[in-house]
């Protein structure tokens, strides 16, 4: 994937795509490590401008608030994974393989691809990991769903659990299976690195191994 390659997301979580000029791909580049760095209720777009050496004018010219570029940010990823399971599994035929695939593409969305210069695919998969859920764990939930600012992990849950049914066509509960290991990937790399006690998977040497074998181990006694 390049700059050339647009991610395509919801046209209403932005008011222009910042992926179509310089400055809107800072403002993606600098929130992401802005929100790394301080978490998003620290993050403002004051603080922002100041990093970018511009005006928070020109930022809501993007963005009407930080929620919806928090939005954009993790929308991104889910398409980011999405495109990764597009492309890895792309003529494969073995269901099982492809399963294998989703997950090794679910624990390696992190690993940085100098081709995207305004997104750090390593902070961006942690602002995910910490702080995912508080996109759509909100009041605004509904309202959002409605204006289809979900699509994207709804779309990432359908693919994973269509080849989930391909595994195991009487497997009761495909996109229970589908969302958990997406949230399984981000709460054990998380809890790995911050809360030890609270997973049996560990990270050696910044690597995720692991976590993907404890994923595979999940899905071949479910799906047996």
């Amino acid at each position: 994937m390049s700059v050339g390659i647009k991610i395509s997301l919801n046209d209403g979580l932005y008011l222009r795509d910042p992926q179509d000029s310089d400055l809107g791909r800072n403002i993606i580049k600098y929130s992401i490590i802005l929100i790394d760095e301080f978490g998003i209720e620290s993050f403002t777009f004051k603080k922002l401008a100041i990093k970018i050496n511009s005006t928070e004018a020109s930022i809501y010219r993007y963005f009407v608030n930080k929620h919806i570029l928090f939005l954009y940010l993790v929308n991104w990823y889910w398409e980011w994974v999405n495109y990764l399971i597009r492309i890895n599994t792309m003529n494969i035929t073995n269901s099982k393989a492809k399963l294998g695939i989703i997950i090794h593409s679910f624990v390696a969305a992190s690993n940085e691809n100098p081709l995207v210069e305004y997104v750090n695919e390593s902070r961006l998969q942690r602002i995910v990991n910490s702080e995912g859920m508080k996109v759509y764990h909100t009041k605004d939930v509904d309202a959002e769903n409605s204006k289809g600012f979900f699509k994207s992990y709804k779309d990432l849950a359908y693919a994973v659990s269509a080849v989930i049914m391909e595994v195991n066509p009487s497997f009761k509960y495909p996109y229970t299976l589908a969302t958990n290991l997406f949230e399984m990937t981000n709460n054990h790399i998380f809890f790995a690195q911050h809360l030890p006690r609270l997973t049996d998977a560990s990270i050696v040497d910044n690597e995720n191994d692991e976590v993907e074998n404890m994923l595979n181990y999940f899905v071949e006694k479910l799906l047996a």
